[in-house]
């Protein structure tokens, strides 16, 4: 079920109400659950059915008891109890456990299914959104919050069926019993204990809220800086910093166990209210009951019956505020996740975006008009980028750091948009085509490449799912990998380990060369392809990326001009601008930035290779 994205309100201060917020929520989860409305309604119909059977219990044992209630002589000694009272009650009995069972057999797959649809959407949203989006989203927290997003929605569809409605369909039928057939004093103290009860309830546990919030904010902190610490394992192993991100880490949980502390203590003060106000109401009824029977208006089947029907209401009423608690902390961790799927996407496609036309005769032509672009409006990156790249040609871009050479392959990818110009392939704004279609014709291999915590064939593969085992050896053979993964003892088998740390820089990055040729695009950018390799490596590497560049249109973001020599355009940047443009040997001629660079890395070439001489 497909649903536009919405920003929800933002959570409401500590220790006010969140009423609306919550309503909110449930309206936005309701959907999801009235999908299955028949199973829903059946479920509905066994509840009503259990609770039903649950009360015959008390009225078949007070039938018991007054037919016990026998004089000397009665005549109906001989019988004692009739045989149907005693199957009617065990009847009764097997029936709230059938209808109980059953209720939660039929709703058991709305429950799940509605679970796994939530959480399904907000993954595939989280992938929707922009990359400026996950740059300053920290991913530990993140997942902290979708983990208990999707907790909450077993718990709050678990509370709400299989606690609290039983518990309000079971206290209408006892009222309603009691308004019938006894005196007003009883529903009116059943009544006046469970509204007080209720209000008890509301009150404390919404102030207790905020301590569920405190202990959300730093369990997700906690748990940021603990992934993050170990992610950056070798980092901090480097530097000798374990005791440091140690404090780092005990500072949130010292800040949650605090939280938590104050929770368990405002759970006590609420649990003794409600145990006062339950005991109370339980005693005057007895109470009054006693003084029936006294008087002679009520059988002691009516004391058992009210005793009866006060017992099973204790139970439930005594974890309602537990039961209220759960709920308004699921409430809190479905809201959470439901901001995330909230989050609106800063690159969408047009209403009227189409897929990307390309002619499968040639290479695409790409063109850059006029492009200005800032991450941040204070500091321009790109500033007026006129240039195109003709099909099946390489243009490779040089500069320092911070020239915008890569934010060049981030909006070719439609990474983001440009705030003026447009960047085209074959005559299409990337603002008007469709970004699956995009990001399906264009191959990258990065600077720096990170693997999936999978085996090599998984992480080759993933170019082109489902392809076969020849085109993944091919793909390795030509990224010069495949001598090197058969000499590992699991082959193509072998885990790479969290972010690839089981593989050096070098035979990573062959990984992302395999993998981006398994994936044959039509356009290809290399970002520093071969800066993990050594010489002897490179020159092999070098040789498979031109060949994996013939009819390809290629753009080339280099550091080492040696590796460019053979590009049709070199584009020379700095401070956002191209100064300089031509051919390899049109630069040196040229005598500019170009040229520089180049004399530069040759005498540093020259003074690396002097002592090996």
């Amino acid at each position: 079920m497909r649903r536009s994205a919405t920003v929800l309100d933002p959570p409401p201060a500590p220790g006010q109400p969140a009423v609306r917020g919550d309503w909110r929520t449930l309206a936005r989860l309701f959907p999801y659950l009235w999908a299955y409305r028949w199973r829903v309604l059946l479920a509905l119909a066994c509840l009503v059915s259990a609770k039903v059977a649950n009360i015959g219990v008390p009225l078949i044992l007070k039938r018991i008891v007054d037919a016990l209630d026998l004089q000397p002589g009665d005549a109906r000694v001989a019988l004692v109890v009739p045989v149907a009272l005693l199957v009617g009650y065990g009847a009764l009995r097997i029936g709230v456990t059938l209808f109980t069972e059953l209720r939660e057999v039929i709703f058991a797959r709305v429950t799940h299914d509605a679970s796994r649809t939530i959480t399904l959407q907000v993954f595939r949203h989280l992938f929707a959104l922009s990359l400026r989006f996950h740059l300053e989203r920290q991913m530990g927290g993140m997942s902290r919050d979708i983990e208990r997003g999707s907790q909450g929605i077993s718990s709050l569809i678990s509370y709400t069926l299989y606690s609290i409605l039983p518990t309000l369909v079971e206290i209408a039928l006892v009222i309603g019993y009691l308004v019938l057939h006894y005196d007003a004093s009883f529903a009116s103290i059943a009544l006046g204990a469970l509204a007080l009860y209720i209000v008890y309830t509301v009150r404390v546990t919404e102030w207790r809220t905020q301590f569920r919030r405190q202990m959300n904010e730093q369990d997700s902190r906690a748990n940021t800086k603990a992934i993050d610490a170990l992610i950056n394992f070798e980092t901090v192993k480097y530097f000798g910093n374990e005791d440091f991100e140690a404090g780092r880490y005990n500072e949130n949980l010292l800040a949650r166990m605090r939280a938590a502390i104050r929770s368990q203590t405002s759970l006590s003060v609420l649990n003794l209210g409600q145990s006062l106000i339950v005991a109370s109401a339980v005693t005057l009824l007895v109470w009054r009951a006693t003084v029936g029977v006294v008087n002679g208006t009520m059988t002691l089947g009516d004391l058992v019956l009210v005793n009866a029907f006060m017992i099973q209401l204790y139970v439930p009423l005594n974890f309602l505020g537990v039961l209220y608690r759960e709920i308004k902390q699921a409430l809190i961790d479905l809201e959470r996740m439901f901001r995330l799927l909230g989050e609106q996407r800063e690159i969408a496609d047009a209403p009227d975006a189409a897929p990307l036309a390309l002619d499968p005769d040639r290479a695409p032509r790409i063109r850059f008009e006029q492009v200005n672009f800032a991450y941040d409006a204070s500091r321009p990156i790109l500033r007026d980028v006129d240039f195109t790249m003709e099909p099946g040609t390489t243009t490779a871009v040089v500069g320092a750091s911070g020239a915008g050479k890569s934010t060049l392959a981030r909006l070719l990818f439609r990474f983001y948009d440009v705030q003026a110009g447009r960047v085209t392939i074959d005559g299409q704004d990337l603002r008007q085509v469709t970004q699956k279609s995009l990001r399906a014709a264009i191959g990258i291999v990065p600077q720096d490449t990170v693997l999936f915590n999978e085996t090599i064939r998984y992480n080759i593969a993933y170019g082109r799912p489902g392809a076969s085992q020849d085109d993944i050896e091919a793909a390795a053979r030509a990224a010069q990998l495949h001598a090197f993964v058969g000499s590992l003892a699991q082959g193509y088998e072998t885990n790479v380990g969290e972010r690839g740390l089981k593989l050096s820089g070098g035979e990573k990055q062959r990984v992302a060369i395999a993998r981006t040729m398994l994936k044959d695009p039509p356009i290809l950018i290399l970002d520093e392809a071969t800066s993990a390799l050594d010489s002897r490596n490179e020159q092999a590497i070098q040789d498979a990326l031109r060949r994996a560049a013939l009819d390809r249109t290629t753009l080339v973001i280099a550091h080492r001009l040696s590796t460019i020599v053979d590009a049709e355009q070199i584009l020379v940047m700095a401070g956002g601008r191209i100064v300089e443009r031509g051919s390899h040997e049109s630069l040196l001629r040229a005598g500019g930035e170009y040229a520089r660079l180049w004399l530069m890395q040759q005498a540093d070439d020259a003074a690396a290779m002097a002592p090996l001489a």
